[in-house]
This record gives C-alpha cells, sequence and structure tokens, in this order.
C-alpha cells in the first residue's frame, strides 16, 4: 500500500500534464487514521466524477458493537454518518477551484426516509466511505494543487468530524439509533397485535408541499379515535398511543381535502423508517405493503389476472396475460397480481388512482349488462376472500362511492385531518341501503386459485453485450442496454438512488440468475438473500462499486423485473 507521502509525490509528478495522467493515482493510500482509495478516475474534468472512498478501521472509528449489532441499527448508523459527513463536505465542495467539475465533493444525499446505500457500509465495526470527487483542472491540464488541497486539507477535515465516534456529537447518535430500536419495535409488534399500521398520536402527517417530504408547519397533529386507540410500550420512549389499523378491510372516507389521501401516503411511506423531526417517526405500517393502482400503458407478460378478468371475446389467454399496452383495469389486476407474488400482506389502495370498473360494478349495470356479458370480476367481490383466504389485508380510501362499507371491517371517516370511527354508522346506513356491493353478487367468496409459475428466459441479446449501459431518470425510469422501464408509478420507490439500484439488480438477475428454470419470486428471494448477506456491492464484479446506490424493497424489485419490455416468460 502507498502511503500518503507518495501519493503527494505523483501528483507533484502530474501538475500541468494532460488529464488523462490523473488515471496514475488509482490505488490505495494510507493517511495513518484512515486508507484513501482512488478507484476510478474521471476522463476529463467536464465528465462524471471520480470515485474515491475512505475505509477507517474498527479501532480508530471507535462506534459501540451494540450500534451495529442488528441490520436495522447499522443501517441507521450508516445512514447518520452518511448525513453527518455530507454537512461537512458540502462545505469544502468547489473550494478548490478549476473547470468543469474541479473541486466538487459530494456524497449520497439522504432524504427523510433511512435506507441502505453504498455510499457508506460498516462491517466489523470497520467504516467504509465512498464519495465523489471532480479532479480540478485549468481547461484540460491538471491542477495538481488544487487536488492536493481537496485530498490533504478539506478531506481530512470532513473525515475526522464525521466518522470518529470520539469527534462525533454522540448524544445525537444516541438519539437517532433509540428511534431505531422502538421503530423496530413496533414494526415488530404489529403482527401479534393483529395489526397492518399504526400511526402515533402527534404525528404529523401533512407534508411541506407536493414536491417536499419536509412536515408541513402548523399541520393539525394526529390523534387515534378512542375505539382504534393502542398503547405500546417501546425500548425508550416509554408509553406511547396511536391509532392500531386492525387486519382486515379498511376504509377511510371523507370530503376533499380531510387528509384521506394524506394519511394514505403516509401509510404507503410508513413501510421505512424515517428520521427524527420528519413528524412521519412512528408511522409504522407493514414492511411488505403495496401501493396498488391503475397504470395504462405499462407491459405485462405472463401474469395470471384470471381472478379479476378471463373470458375476454377474443379469447386472449388471461391465466398467461401478456400485452406491451394494458388498460387501465388490466394493469391494475396485474399488479395486485404481481404484488401477491412478492408476498405483500397489504395492499393500499385510493379510488382516484384506480380503474372505476377495476374496483366495482354497480348493481343497475350488473342488470343492463348480464355477469355472462361482463369479463371484468371487480376487487369489490375479491377483497374479502383475498384477506380470508390469503391473509392480505386492504386499506382503502373513497371519496365518491359507498360500495365498500358493506365489505368494510373498519370504517372511519377523515374530517379536517382527525380521523372518526364511523363503522357502526356507515354500516347501519349500508344495511338501510340496496347497496352493489353485497357479498352475494357473481364473483364473491373464495379466492380463486392462480398460477404462481412463472419462469423467466434469459435475454440472450443482453448477454451478448459488451458494455451494458445504465442510464436512471430520478425515480421515474430506468434503462439498461437502452431499454426503458417505466417506474414513475411505483409511489413508494423513494429515492433516485433506488432506481440506480433497481437497474443493477435487474442487470445481475438476467445475466446471472434466469434461466427458464427458476420463478421470479425465487429469483427475487436469491437476491433479497444476496444483498442481506453482501450488500449491494455484491453487483459489482471488480469492486468498483458505484457510491450511489440505496436498497429498493423486496416488492419494487419484483415490480421492477416485471416492468422489462424485453422479459419472456
Amino acid at each position: 500500500m502507498n502511503t500518503a507521502t507518495e501519493l503527494r509525490t505523483k501528483l507533484k509528478n502530474i501538475d500541468h500534464r494532460g488529464y488523462p495522467a490523473y488515471k496514475e493515482l488509482r490505488g490505495q493510500y494510507n493517511f495513518g487514521g484512515y486508507v484513501l482509495s482512488i478507484d476510478h478516475v474521471q476522463g476529463d474534468p467536464f465528465a462524471a466524477p471520480s470515485r474515491l472512498s475512505v475505509r477507517v478501521q474498527k479501532g480508530k472509528a471507535g462506534f459501540p458493537a451494540e450500534y451495529y449489532e442488528t441490520p436495522a441499527k447499522r443501517i441507521t448508523l450508516q445512514d447518520h454518518l452518511t448525513r453527518l459527513f455530507g454537512r461537512w463536505v458540502s462545505g469544502g465542495s468547489f473550494q478548490a477551484k478549476g473547470s468543469g467539475k474541479s473541486g466538487l465533493m459530494t456524497v449520497s444525499r439522504c432524504g427523510q426516509q433511512v435506507l441502505e446505500r453504498t455510499a457508506l457500509r460498516i462491517a466489523d465495526g470497520d467504516v467504509t466511505l465512498r464519495f465523489e470527487a471532480g479532479f480540478p483542472a485549468n481547461g484540460r491540464t491538471i491542477n495538481a494543487r488544487e487536488l492536493e488541497k481537496m485530498l490533504f486539507d478539506i478531506l481530512p477535515d470532513c473525515v475526522q468530524k464525521s466518522l470518529y465516534y470520539a469527534n462525533i456529537d454522540k448524544e445525537k447518535l444516541k438519539k437517532a439509533i433509540s428511534l431505531c430500536e422502538d421503530q423496530q419495535y413496533i414494526r415488530e409488534c404489529l403482527d401479534g397485535k393483529g395489526l397492518c399500521a399504526f400511526i402515533a398520536d402527534g404525528s404529523i402527517l401533512p407534508r411541506e408541499s407536493g414536491v417536499s417530504e419536509k412536515p408541513m408547519k402548523d399541520a393539525v397533529t394526529f390523534l387515534s379515535p378512542e375505539s382504534l386507540r393502542t398503547t405500546l410500550n417501546l425500548p425508550h420512549r416509554g408509553e406511547i398511543t396511536g391509532m392500531g389499523i386492525p387486519k382486515g378491510i379498511t376504509l377511510f372516507v371523507g370530503g376533499g381535502y380531510h387528509g384521506k389521501s394524506t394519511i394514505l401516503q403516509a401509510l404507503q411511506n410508513g413501510v421505512y423508517n424515517h428520521i427524527l423531526g420528519d413528524g412521519r417517526e412512528l408511522v409504522i405500517t407493514d414492511s411488505s405493503a403495496f401501493k396498488l393502482r391503475a397504470e395504462d400503458g405499462r407491459s405485462i407478460t405472463g401474469v395470471d389476472i384470471s381472478p379479476f378478468i378471463k373470458n375476454l371475446p377474443n379469447k386472449k389467454d388471461t391465466v398467461h396475460f401478456s400485452t406491451e399496452d394494458a388498460s387501465g383495469s388490466t394493469s391494475q389486476a396485474a399488479n395486485l397480481m404481481e404484488a401477491l407474488e412478492s408476498g405483500s400482506k397489504l395492499i393500499l389502495i385510493d379510488e382516484d388512482t384506480s380503474a372505476t370498473n377495476f374496483m366495482v360494478r354497480d348493481r343497475l349495470m350488473a342488470q343492463v349488462i348480464t355477469p355472462g356479458e361482463e369479463p371484468i370480476t371487480p376487487f369489490i367481490n375479491r377483497v374479502r376472500g383475498m384477506y380470508e383466504d390469503m391473509g392480505v389485508s386492504s386499506v382503502i380510501v373513497a371519496g365518491s362511492s359507498g360500495a365498500f362499507f358493506h365489505m368494510a371491517d373498519t370504517i372511519i371517516q377523515m374530517k379536517e385531518y382527525v380521523p372518526i370511527d364511523i363503522t357502526d354508522r356507515a354500516k347501519k346506513a349500508a344495511e338501510e341501503y340496496d347497496n352493489e356491493a353485497k357479498s352475494d353478487l357473481p364473483g364473491a367468496g373464495a379466492f380463486p386459485e392462480f398460477n404462481r409459475k412463472r419462469c423467466p428466459q434469459p435475454d440472450m441479446a443482453l448477454r451478448k453485450e459488451d458494455r451494458i449501459k445504465i442510464k436512471t431518470m430520478g425515480t421515474s425510469e430506468l434503462s439498461l442496454a437502452k431499454e426503458s422501464v417505466e417506474l414513475r408509478y411505483l409511489e413508494q420507490l423513494k429515492d433516485q438512488e433506488q432506481t440506480a439500484a433497481l437497474a443493477y439488480l435487474l442487470k445481475y438477475a438476467q445475466l446471472k440468475m434466469m434461466d427458464g428454470k427458476k420463478e421470479i419470486g425465487q429469483i427475487v428471494d436469491m437476491l433479497e438473500e444476496q444483498l442481506a448477506q453482501k450488500g449491494l456491492e455484491s453487483l459489482f464484479e471488480h469492486g468498483d462499486v458505484s457510491s450511489q446506490l440505496a436498497r429498493p424493497r423486496k416488492q419494487e424489485i419484483t415490480a421492477c423485473i416485471n416492468r422489462y419490455r424485453r422479459l419472456r416468460i
């Protein structure tokens, strides 16, 4: 291993040379308290910045073993240190001058969620931080003195202030770890208490704006209705109360702008832990929950949608249904069946983003268009069987139709952001009203058996590619070898680094796992096991790990594979 002094010497030797000479710096350098690795050098000052990493050994980093003894606490510690390094390094960015990205120093920008990232990983107490830096140049001529300033003055200060336990605010870190333990306690309590979600009293659910994840100032704080109030005794916060949403079928109703969609958004984001001050720290949802919606135009490959759609006029097979351009109803049916395939035990639905003919079918329409003429069995006729036969609960937001009153176990009215349990009143009204949603409609009852065996063939064209290019567009789209995968309707995808990770996971699955014998569920389980054991870093064969990946959930991995238009079953 090279020394820091040798790095200084190399910098002096390449000063004022052409930019490609920077590649001579690749390697590892011992700075005493840590090892600096220059892993990838950009081609010119205007290209994507260079990738570097810092490794601090356990004895020098000094973080208590109890802070990384479980995966959840380790991820929280990693998240906390990434944010801390990010704050310090942002002040040092662009202090070195030059052309293009010269002087840039950046690390992953963490949002409100706590996610596992390649930016920082702790293994057996050793801390490895990955970040990006723009190597300085004047035009395309190396300015080594400015890079020396970055690597010998700015970076060591940032490392000292963020990656050494002795130098950081220990109380803030302790609060982050304590919050994580409380969040995990609630998550682990849900099943035993017969709940699919929990919202703590005092939570702030509304967000600052439609493009901001930060809590709204002066928002109405959440308060559970007495009938659904649940008390939990957390490891650190002690006794708290909140609304426990029971397993089964829960319906949220109310007027427009009274908070129905806000509460659903909080629940769909409750699959992740949130940072202190987010307002939704103690909004905890079954981690397998999936937000279901219509998705016109999506690609579907070999999905059994027959529990909802069959006997099409064109005789098209709905047990192995495929299309390049799905309608609202077929896309929502496929999305639901794929969610079941991924192991989801909670389905979240907003009628505003659903296909009406998939959700309900009123009695008058049923009288005019007989069951034999209608290929769609609506969701309302399957929701009870889905829970009783498969243990899959549903939380539904409805503002214009009372069709689900008969089916729902719990009915909550949102009034000026305050939840009110109106189950008894709504049930009584439903009994007095000849509602179309009675369970004796055709198709109601047990959830039908369906085909789960979907074994994707390898994409041979992809395997012949010498260099597979990956591109991502926020959380809305990725491309693999110029083949686009639309992800914009996966509303629980929260970070563009998750999108990037999905691209690498799809590539890895295509090249290493798909053989026409393994089912999609098996492939995703294998990926999950690999990530749990070896991390996202294991997706890179030659050690040149991207510093900007965040781990997506099993549900989003499954959804990404299913939306790949070159998928063949």
